[in-house]
């Protein structure tokens, strides 16, 4: 195997082989049971995803010592539109008593029943100390009270809103993610495998290859969160599944395809397996290493949940590049072309790629490629027209959940007769000396109802007042600054504000950052890596111009669908920023994979003719690990959860648009226009090339020995 790098040899050696196979049931077994306990150090709670820096982080912390801070107000609210009669008032009273002995009601605060204004409802205030449990302990607790609620007279409603039932509420739509997303996910998988390699055995191999990467890699992320102070949290534990199974199944498409190609070429297996790694890993390693960097990038975020989201999606991709680079091939070669059955590519046997779909299509491209693309991205560019409809400004609570749920039947229903910010107050906390000044200064403040009274503990004043606003709403958000303005102008006070809406209001700051300061990082990593990977400085720019229109484009597609087909109302701040991260990386996969070829090819038949053989080539294997990648991402609508919805069907709609479009039109279209000046200042600019409609009679894919 002369020109076989030993690295290559290993893996698939006569030796290696058993020895990958033996190293990876020991990680198994390691790993294994550190991954089914990832679950229990999730961090869910809105503040834990805030920058230490944020004043309603820095308020959630001066709390503890309150003893508020891991506390959520339940506000149950019943409602008789005919008015509430003596039996309602019962009912709630005997709710309280019995609420009192639920874990993890703190029943000393339980405030109420109070009646409203126009005698319509009731409610109880039910604070619920969380603990380390997050919305986990606070979903037990909801649907606890749910049960024991007394026996209602017909005509009275009750729900469980306010913080406690919202978290509740977010908590049942996540029960299970893992699970949902795994199956789901992997029921994509197996279908599209099915398709492409038309074997009822072969797909089983980069299946179980990503399973045990998905348990590695999870079994390290616990450790790193348990000792070293991850953020991990149902999103970015989403994710991960998700990048697993997309991202490895991809690799392994790539290698696998690679490896037929190699089989017809040698007659031993393993040698076969050295070239199809040889080959195609550097291409596979390239684009791993640029999702890699694209997600640590994440690091430079100030939302804890962005930057935790950064490292455990990285170390995703890490261990399942290594699993598709090692464990893979180290199977496939252990079971022999019997897999391939019932097409086994046999020594010498014929190559039908030539002949395909993508030769046919990048022949039609050849004939006026100047065309093509400029006619491709005029249309990528009016596509990008519907960003201007795209709307970022966060979610209200009652907006956040595809179909209905209870907490938000209530926060309607205290709207309905309460101060709308009831169970959700702002929270000031100030030196215990400027107690008054800072009380007046909060009660003062427009769209402040009330303020509680001041508790005063180790030299500072914790101070409570009432929205009169919904605490999810652009209103309260308002009054937050407002009261922010105001405190903080209280000399010597050092006053700081916190509470839900706070939260949100930081959270909608921190992310407008983020996306300013990561996008371009972003940008200038990946182009570093394909600088270095292509040796050239044309072909990078050009590409990742390409997959920056593609992201812009689905982007653009994703606000029609949300606004005028699924009628979302809003959207997580966010989410643009993730859509970008996974698309740009995830996105350039696909032209390295293309161009990688592409750049072997036009060493020995010139940069055009290169185009056709690579596209050729890479063709089949780029579309089928884009519909697993887009499906996988797809899975996300699973969830009932509208700021995951979002996400998955923009990014999935960019994986298609850069596997269906870009890359194989637009790109090919580039490269067949720019010629050898894409490999500028490389060498390989200076090879001349050759017109493909003077060649045509040469055969698309060249015969490797």
């Amino acid at each position: 195997m002369n020109g076989v790098g030993k690295l290559a040899q290993f893996p698939c050696g006569r030796r290696g082989k058993w020895i990958v196979v033996a190293f990876w049931i020991v990680v198994l077994v390691v790993a294994g049971p550190l991954a089914g306990k990832l679950t229990g150090v999730q961090k869910n709670d809105a503040v834990e995803w805030l920058p230490q820096s944020a004043e309603s982080t820095k308020v959630f912390k001066l709390s503890e010592q309150f003893g508020t801070a891991d506390e959520a107000p339940a506000v149950v609210v019943y409602e008789r539109p005919n008015g509430i009669t003596p039996a309602d008032l019962a009912a709630a009273t005997a709710d309280k008593a019995t609420f009192t002995k639920i874990e993890g009601v703190v029943d000393a605060k339980i405030v109420g029943p109070i009646p409203a204004k126009d005698n319509q409802a009731l409610e109880l205030l039910v604070p619920i100390r969380m603990g380390t449990g997050g919305w986990n302990t606070l979903t037990d607790a909801v649907n606890s009270m749910q049960d024991q609620a007394a026996p209602r007279d017909a005509g009275l409603s009750m729900h469980i809103a306010g913080p406690a039932g919202m978290a509740a509420a977010f908590g049942e739509a996540f029960k299970g993610i893992d699970g949902t997303l795994l199956y789901s996910a992997l029921g994509v998988v197996t279908i599209i495998l099915l398709l492409t390699y038309r074997s009822p055995i072969l797909w089983l191999f980069p299946v179980i290859a990503a399973g045990v990467a998905l348990a590695s890699a999870e079994g390290v992320i616990y450790l790193l969160a348990q000792n070293a102070g991850l953020t991990v949290n149902a999103q970015s534990a989403g994710v991960l599944t998700v990048l697993v199974f997309g991202a490895g199944t991809d690799y392994a498409l790539l290698l696998v395809a690679r490896y037929r190609e190699e089989l017809r070429r040698h007659q031993d297996r393993h040698e076969a397996m050295a070239f199809a790694l040889h080959r195609a890993g550097p291409a596979i390693f390239a684009s791993a290493s640029t999702v890699v960097i694209g997600m640590l990038a994440l690091l430079a975020a100030e939302m804890n949940s962005t930057k935790g989201m950064g490292p455990v999606a990285a170390i995703g991709i890490a261990v399942g590049l290594l699993a598709m680079l090692t464990l893979l091939p180290a199977s496939l070669v252990i079971a022999g072309r019997w897999l391939f059955w019932p097409v086994r590519p046999s020594f010498g046997s014929a190559d039908h790629t030539e002949t395909g779909l993508w030769a046919r299509i990048g022949r039609r491209i050849a004939r006026r490629p100047r065309a093509v693309w400029i006619v491709t991205s005029l249309i990528l560019v009016g596509l990008t027209l519907g960003i201007t409809q795209l709307k970022t400004d966060g979610i209200a609570n009652k907006d956040a959940f595809v179909g209905k749920t209870d907490a938000v039947a209530g926060d309607a229903a205290i709207q309905r007769h309460f101060d709308a910010g009831t169970g959700q107050p702002v929270v000031v906390i100030a030196k215990s000396a400027q107690s008054a000044p800072v009380a007046d200064a909060l009660r003062d403040t427009r769209g402040i109802t009330a303020v509680a009274d001041p508790v005063e503990k180790a030299g500072l004043v914790y101070l409570e007042g009432t929205l009169a606003d919904a605490p999810d709403g652009r209103a309260a958000e308002a009054t937050v600054d407002r009261v922010r303005a105001a405190v903080h102008g209280v000399d010597g006070a050092d006053a700081t504000v916190g509470g839900g809406t706070a939260v949100v209001l930081d959270t909608k700051r921190a992310s407008a950052h983020d996306n300013k300061v990561i996008i371009p990082v972003v940008l200038f990593l990946v182009f570093l890596v394909l600088s270095v990977l292509l040796r050239a400085i044309v072909a990078p720019v050009v590409l990742i111009a390409t997959v920056v229109l593609s992201f812009l484009a689905a982007l653009g597609i994703g606000a029609l669908f949300f606004d005028h087909v699924f009628g979302f109302t809003g959207g997580d701040p966010g989410t643009p920023l993730l859509c970008f991260v996974f698309l740009v990386a995830l996105g350039i996969d696909y032209n390295i994979f293309l161009m990688s070829r592409v750049h072997e090819e036009a060493k020995q038949f010139g940069t055009r003719r290169g185009a056709l053989i690579g596209l050729a080539a890479t063709g089949g294997v780029i579309t089928s690990a884009g519909l697993v990648l887009a499906g996988t991402f797809a899975v996300f609508a699973t969830l009932p959860v509208v700021s995951f919805a979002e996400l998955g069907f923009v990014v999935a709609v960019g994986v298609l648009l850069d596997t269906l479009v870009v890359r194989s039109i637009l790109v090919t279209a580039l490269n067949l226009d720019i010629g050898r000046w894409m490999w500028w200042p490389n060498k390989l600019a200076q090879k001349r090339d050759v017109d493909v409609e003077d060649d045509s009679d040469a055969p698309v894919l060249a015969s490797r020995a």
